[in-house]
């Protein structure tokens, strides 16, 4: 039976190239706190190739699907990770297609320009 809704349709995202994060002195930042676990590190490499929902993403990285929601949501607040578009599962159901926000990450430590080296 056809559903009413699109599966899958293409998703048209552009990561940013660059994002650049100056880390105080002293200071912890969130985003190294999302990217810190193995399994939010498989989810960022795996999120590299294209954008997926997270069921997809649980199914790449092999572990739950609760799993990879959470991490989601962590590497979302940490502004590295967003929704991007709207699939249908067989069912009818919304999930959320995930990518990334930037092709580069650039942590820098303390106050010193690191760009000129």
């Amino acid at each position: 039976m056809s559903s009413a809704f699109p599966r899958q349709s293409s998703v048209d995202h552009v990561p940013d190239k660059r994002t650049d994060v100056v880390v105080p002195d002293g200071e912890s930042v969130e985003i190294l706190q999302a990217i810190s676990s193995e399994t939010a590190q498989a989810i960022i490499s795996r999120l590299e190739t294209e954008p997926l929902t997270a069921s997809d993403v649980a199914e790449a990285v092999d572990t739950s699907i609760q799993n990879v929601r959470y991490h989601l949501s962590r590497l979302s607040e940490a502004g590295l990770v967003e929704g991007v578009d709207t699939w249908y599962s067989e069912k009818g159901r919304e999930m959320t297609v995930y990518a990334l926000t930037t092709e580069e990450l650039v942590v820098q430590f303390g106050s010193r320009d690191v760009r000129g080296r």
